[in-house]
């Protein structure tokens, strides 16, 4: 289905324009997310749905002040007028019944949305009994939030001086009550609800007193002497909200139909007002048969959702929570609708307030203030949900019909999934989210929302956040209880997007135990203690200096794979870690990745830069250290570990470790020098040898901190520790300063350091002591060396690879990836490239039909920074790649312009041999191969807005010592498949698959020289060598290893220049050694078929793969180029041009893949390019 998707584009193209289908279907190597990508986790978004000051209303103040009977002086009501107080009529009873009967209602209509809150009833109080409620409440309440709710019906109205009214003890004055003692008395937080005519002259005058709070607390922070400060500090009201019923200027509506209290009958029982108040509008007209009355009898329960009177609830919540989190600020509806379960159920009431008591020119007011609501589309999804409801009244009533469940949540769904389809991808937020949420309680449609809701996740961290904000986490928290089987891929699709975008949700895991610490520096102690013995091995040439690997600029990985000591990914337990890390391949014959270079450390280590003189004493290894290290980690010495065991799972950690510290790809040598230094200072720390103090020692000076004095691990080996006249602490990382290939290869003077005494630890004890006595008390570190190993240890794990793991989890999995997208801008250009590789193959294949009687054309001349040593044509564009030692510079062959430059990243002393493009097809990187068994990949090269990007890199052979006659490492790429041979200065032939980055077969190469030349054939899985002996050896890697050679050719007698296999069923073998003879096998038969002579003396050859010429380059200064019959075509000894100089002694020379062009570098820097006569072309 993949490859008829890849394909499709192409259909209906004509011959001349459609683009070779296989490669459409060729894979790419090292092109996944973990290559393209940077290793680091996703910006964390700023989580504000956690609410981290979660609080709950836990104590009520009822205070109502109606003096039943009595009309306030200020207010004239109407006749008829509205005269229910919580639903029931104070004038149907006696004045204090009424009055106690009202008050014991509010406290029940309260009581449904906050059960467990401490309630007091103050009806018609006084000042003093009003004060010592609210003094009682705020005591008993502490931190917590306290409601205070105020009616004043039966008072005067608010005045502009901020005074609500109560009475006296005989209820003959008003007596006035201050907002600022209230204040006082009800501290903080605090909710304060308002029922009376002018209620927002209430809510002004609390905010001017707060605000003189504010600067009263300011003024007595600043000035400790000012007489405010030596008073009480009155409490701040920061975190108190207020609503009231109505404008500062506006009266309560009196229509004798609705209650009194009409806000309050909002608050506290929104349904039954919202009927009520539904049946009064002219709409109504259109239900037949509903009257107030039967709304009165409609059945069911608030908390049944079953039930009409439930459903309508619920529908309710829903709604109103909607309109909120559209409209609301998203910190503001956390703090009114998330934070406390009282106040957001009164919050969603305010808003049924508002679109009530608006309609009655009446404005509610709120603090902190809301922007209007009343108006927003979804009331009429609730007018229509109480339409369906009240419609079904009269027949269930009357005849017992069934009741018929609300569309309404099912309509809901199909909206947000109509804008998840059909939405584009810069669009508001969804307005149903929260009504997603409230359907997850219901099991009808929990399936479908759970999908729905995994569906909108997928979209990005945006979409966590947002469904985070509206209340996500307890519903689906809640729902891992749930035994349905059906659910459960959902939740955890679910869980796996929360996750990776609020970390804070992860349980972190658990440090090592110390016992594993302790056993870590037992091991790391040891080595340090045999490398200081073990002699370093010479390469061939030196020059007097210290061995020490370098790596001269650092650059920015991506990915490491660890394949070549084995597969440490399955190592996930501790009963499998011990047998696991036995089986690496970490054996002396396997334990080369550390390479050496002459040089000293101080100016050649750019990994210990620090380390070059005895005056700077850290705790840091270098790479000299930890290659004789590792080479003693091979030998049977560890046996002598006391406590730990040669084959313990510690021990083959560390081996581990030492190998990684050398391992090409920076930040993996990087990590694993941290981790080295780590456990080396640790050793050295906990085995430091305690100085005896004399009576003398003490007279004199007090001896230096443990960071002076501590032992060294030192470059040269077997030196005893050092004093330092300067200290130093443990940095957390080393500087990595660049080396450039122009430095001198110095060595710093050294000075004679005076050994410091030590004695050991076993000289403090007294001559007789007790049994189990722990000995003297050990001396304290340095502080500034704890300070400084702590940070040390903090930042040697710091690797972002689980971080960017996670963020898989965060980033669209449903979408259609960009590259199977017909019209992204990825799949245009692929389909650009794509008819580019086939006008190009079309048209070489043309010029080299016409016939080649000459290759000496110069289209191309230019000098190269560095001596070439290896040159590749980019099949498809006018690009050519030229290394020398150990940088790469790329041309433009066709405008003659140099492209770039950089550093291979190869210490000095080694060279590059060998490079192959891989996906040249589609988005090429370079692979360059060293003579040190390196391998490195890249990306960007010759790209003029981006700099050339490290992909990954490996050690491909782990045996090679550079050497400057060697072959060194020699390459062979098959795109097809993926599998990369590798070979040189070793025994084997190594097989790696790029797609599982791992080694997957070790060839031997049944010879004691090395392999000079690779070529490979995957339609018939053998691989050729050409071998320094001069034999042809032909390898089946189906056949088992010691019966995959199949064939041996020793027709020649010296070194094989080229061994090349062609690439089709019946191809045969070319090979050319130095002598210039050259040979054609036929894999099947025991003796070559056809023999060559060319000229002798070969330093550099070629085979093009389709033009049947063969161009070899001469110590003798020219290069020569034969047909596939043997016969000469022409010479190169002069570049072109009036005064041509002749050409230098020929260093390597290759074939363009497609056009008849040829590409030679030589020892004088110059680098040219050749192809056929101008006419021809």
């Amino acid at each position: 289905m993949e490859s008829e998707m890849l394909q499709s584009p192409l259909l209906g193209l004509g011959e001349e324009d459609e683009a070779d289908l296989t490669d459409w279907n060729l894979p790419l190597a090292f092109m996944k997310k973990r290559h393209c990508e940077k290793i680091e986790g996703s910006k964390s978004l700023a989580q504000s749905w956690r609410m981290k000051d979660r609080m709950k209303t836990v104590s009520v103040a009822l205070v109502l002040c109606l003096n039943v009977g009595v009309d306030p002086p200020d207010v004239v009501k109407t006749t008829p007028c509205a005269r229910l107080e919580c639903w029931i009529d104070p004038l149907s009873m006696g004045p204090q019944k009424a009055l106690e009967t009202i008050g014991a209602n509010l406290q029940k209509q309260y009581e449904n949305w906050q059960p467990r809150a401490r309630y007091k009833q103050s009806l018609d109080p006084t000042v003093d009994e009003v004060k010592k409620l609210c003094t009682s409440l705020r005591r008993n309440a502490k931190e917590e939030r306290v409601l205070f709710h105020y009616n004043g019906h039966g008072v005067p109205r608010p005045t502009v001086n901020g005074e609500i009214w109560v009475f006296n003890k005989n209820y003959t004055q008003y007596i006035p009550l201050s907002i600022y003692d209230l204040q006082t008395w009800m501290g903080s937080p605090s909710i304060f609800v308002y029922d009376c005519s002018n209620a927002g002259l209430i809510v002004k005058s609390f905010k001017q007193f707060a605000l003189q709070r504010e600067q009263e607390l300011e003024v007595a922070a600043i000035n400790p002497n000012h007489p405010l400060a030596q008073m009480p500090l009155p409490p701040s009201m920061k975190n108190c909200i207020q609503l009231a019923a109505c404008e500062a200027n506006e009266l309560l509506p009196m229509i004798p139909d609705l209650p009194a209290d009409l806000f309050t009958s909002c608050l506290t029982t929104p349904i039954k007002i919202a009927l009520r108040w539904f049946c009064m509008q002219k709409c109504v007209s259109l239900v037949p048969g509903v009257t107030l009355d039967l709304i009165e009898k409609i059945p069911g329960r608030l908390n049944d959702r079953r039930t009409p009177l439930g459903e309508l609830n619920w529908i309710f919540t829903a709604i109103t929570d909607t309109i909120a989190w559209n409209v609301l600020p998203r910190d503001l509806f956390q703090k009114l609708f998330r934070q406390d379960l009282l106040v957001a159920s009164l919050f969603r009431n305010f808003l049924l307030a508002e679109r009530i008591m608006r309609s009655y020119n009446c404005t509610p007011v709120s603090s902190p203030r809301l922007p209007p609501t009343y108006m927003h589309a979804m009331w009429q999804a609730w007018d229509l949900a109480v339409d369906i409801c009240l419609s079904q009244l009269p027949t269930i009533i009357e005849e017992g019909t069934a009741f018929r469940h609300s569309p309404f949540f099912a309509e809901q769904l199909t909206a947000f999934q109509v804008w998840l389809t059909m939405g584009v991808e810069n669009r508001n937020p969804p307005e149903q989210l929260p009504i997603v949420l409230q359907v997850l309680l219901s099991q009808v449609h929990r399936l479908r929302a759970l999908d729905l809701l995994g569906r909108f996740l997928d979209l990005g961290p945006w979409a966590v956040s947002l469904a985070l904000s509206v209340g996500i986490f307890p519903y689906v928290l809640k729902l891992l209880q749930s035994s349905a089987r059906e659910l459960r891929p959902l939740l955890v699709f679910i869980w796996a997007k929360i996750l990776a975008v609020d970390s804070e949700l992860v349980v972190a895991l658990s440090h090592l135990v110390v016992q594993y610490e302790s056993n870590f520096c037992t091991v790391a102690l040891q080595f340090m203690e045999e490398e200081k013995n073990y002699p370093l091995p010479s390469p061939a040439t030196t020059e007097g200096g210290s061995l020490t690997p370098v790596r001269d600029s650092p650059c920015t990985p991506r990915l490491r794979s660890v394949s070549s000591y084995g597969n440490i990914r399955a190592v996930t337990t501790a009963r499998s870690l011990n047998k696991s890390l036995q089986n690496l391949s970490l054996t002396e014959e396997s334990s080369g990745s550390v390479a050496f270079s002459p040089g000293n450390l101080s100016t050649s280590s750019s990994a210990s830069s620090t380390l070059g003189s005895p005056e700077n004493e850290e705790y840091i290894l270098s790479f000299e250290t930890i290659d004789k290290m590792r080479r003693v980690s091979s030998y049977s010495s560890l046996n002598s570990l006391i406590g730990v065991s040669f084959n313990s799972v510690y021990t083959q950690i560390w081996r581990v470790l030492l190998h990684l510290a050398a391992d090409p790809y920076p930040d993996v040598s990087d990590l694993a020098m941290k981790v080295l230094n780590s456990i080396a200072y640790k050793a050295t720390v906990n085995a430091r040898p305690q100085r005896i103090l004399t009576t003398s020692s003490l007279t004199q000076s007090a001896p230096a901190s443990p960071t002076n004095k501590g032992i060294h691990i030192h470059q040269a080996g077997g030196s005893p520790p050092t004093s330092s006249a300067s200290s130093s602490s443990l940095t957390n990382d080393v500087a990595k300063q660049p080396v450039s290939r122009d430095l001198p290869a110095g060595r710093p003077g050294t000075t004679g350091p005076v050994a410091v005494q030590y004695t050991p630890h076993s000289h403090q004890f007294p001559r007789t002591r007790k049994m189990f006595d722990k000995g003297p008390d050990q001396t304290t570190d340095d502080p500034d060396d704890a300070a400084g190993h702590k940070s040390f240890i903090s930042a040697t794990m710091q690797t972002g690879f689980c971080d960017w793991s996670a963020r898989y989890f965060a980033q669209p999995v449903m979408k259609i990836p960009e590259e199977h997208d017909l019209e992204s801008q990825i799949r245009k250009e692929r389909e650009w490239r794509f008819l580019r590789n086939t006008r190009v193959r079309k048209q070489a294949q043309q010029l080299i039909q016409k016939g080649i009687t000459r290759l000496d054309d110069q289209i191309f001349l230019n000098r190269n920074p560095g001596v070439p040593s290896v040159v590749k044509f980019h099949p498809f564009t006018p690009c050519v790649a030229v290394a020398d030692k150990d940088s790469i510079c790329f041309w433009d062959w066709e405008k003659g312009e140099k492209l770039d430059y950089f550093h291979n990243g190869n210490p000095r002393y080694t060279r590059v041999t060998a490079m192959e493009y891989l996906n040249g097809q589609d988005c090429s990187l370079l692979l360059t191969a060293t003579d040190d068994g390196a391998i490195r990949v890249w990306k960007n090269f010759a790209d003029l807005e981006k700099n050339p990007e490290m992909v990954t890199a490996w050690q491909g052979l782990s045996d090679m010592l550079p050497t400057t006659r060697g072959a060194g490492m020699v390459v062979d790429w098959e795109q097809e498949t993926g599998l990369l041979m590798s070979s040189g200065d070793v025994r084997i032939v190594r097989i790696w698959d790029t797609d599982r980055e791992m080694k997957v077969q070790d060839i031997p190469t049944g010879a004691d020289s090395c392999v000079t030349s690779l070529s490979c054939d995957s339609h018939r899985s053998l691989i050729v060598a050409g071998l320094g002996d001069g034999s042809i050896r032909v390898y089946d890697r189906r056949m088992a290893l010691s019966e995959c050679r199949v064939m041996t050719y020793r027709e020649h007698t010296a070194w094989v220049v080229k061994a090349y296999l062609q690439k089709h069923p019946e191809g045969h073998i070319m090979s050319v050694s130095v002598n210039g003879d050259v040979r054609f096998f036929d894999p099947r038969m025991p003796e070559s078929v056809n023999v060559l002579q060319i000229i002798k003396g070969l330093t550099a050859l070629d085979i093009h793969p389709q033009a049947n010429l063969i161009a070899c380059g001469s110590m003798n200064q020219f290069t020569a180029i034969y047909n596939g019959s043997g016969d000469l075509i022409n010479h190169i000894k002069y570049y072109d041009g009036f005064m041509g100089q002749r050409v230098g002694a020929i260093s390597c020379l290759a074939f363009h893949p497609h056009w008849p062009h040829l590409a030679v570098g030589s020892n004088d820097y110059y680098i040219s390019v050749y192809s056929v006569e101008k006419r021809v072309r």
